[in-house]
């Protein structure tokens, strides 16, 4: 099926009662149609496994999508992109950074982590795009991202870079590094204890006390 029809069938499910209480969750920083989450999943479901045999990425979707103003069509394109990242190649890059940075709130970015995580997973060399990207001038949703982007690597992980990542990003006062420190630390510690143990011994004076909560948090 096209995924043209997922364009028209979210905006024939508009609800303007559910849009407004939808609105004021998201403390009013996106228009919304007012459709739910088992709905969309429902769409998603009747158009992305078609997309998927497809095997190539329709960045023309992407853009349609991520112009328009409703908030359900920027979560129509991180869907589609987590349906289809095993495609995404090293030179999409660029393309997943403008989604980052633009129209930028936890609800897409923390989504956008884990898709740029298993692009980086496969091109190692992007690893050195992480370490700018976390550095502290840059965009706190690029920041974010090189935090949380290893999150599920479990055994995986690479250590060096995400001790570097987050050193890059401790004595800061945004709520969503902090957070992303400890989300980070908390994944870390259920299969490396003691490497996150021996991380806020180093460096519990220059952590935020939401960080070391969260990091903490599995910890014995």
């Amino acid at each position: 099926m096209e995924l043209s029809g997922l364009i028209t069938e979210l905006e024939e499910n508009r609800n303007e009662l559910l849009a407004e209480s939808m609105e004021k969750y998201m403390q009013d920083k996106f228009r919304f149609l007012g459709i739910r989450g088992p709905k969309r999943t429902e769409l998603y479901k009747k158009y992305f496994p078609t997309a998927r045999k497809t095997k190539e990425i329709d960045w023309n979707f992407i853009e349609t999508c991520w112009n328009k103003e409703e908030r359900e069509f920027q979560y129509a394109v991180v869907y589609y992109l987590k349906t289809m990242q095993k495609f995404l190649k090293k030179g999409d890059i660029s393309k997943l950074k403008y989604l980052v940075v633009t129209k930028s709130w936890w609800d897409t970015v923390d989504l956008l982590s884990k898709i740029i995580g298993d692009v980086v997973n496969r091109n190692k060399e992007l690893k050195t795009l992480m370490l700018e990207w976390s550095k502290k001038e840059n965009d706190i949703w690029l920041r974010r991202v090189a935090i949380l982007h290893q999150l599920s690597f479990k055994e995986n992980v690479d250590k060096l870079l995400l001790e570097t990542i987050l050193e890059d990003n401790l004595c800061d006062g945004e709520f969503f590094i902090n957070k992303a420190i400890g989300w980070a630390l908390r994944d870390y510690s259920k299969v490396n204890p003691e490497w996150v143990r021996k991380f806020i011994e180093k460096n519990r004076s220059e952590m935020a006390n939401l960080s070391l909560r969260e990091a903490s948090k599995y910890l014995n």
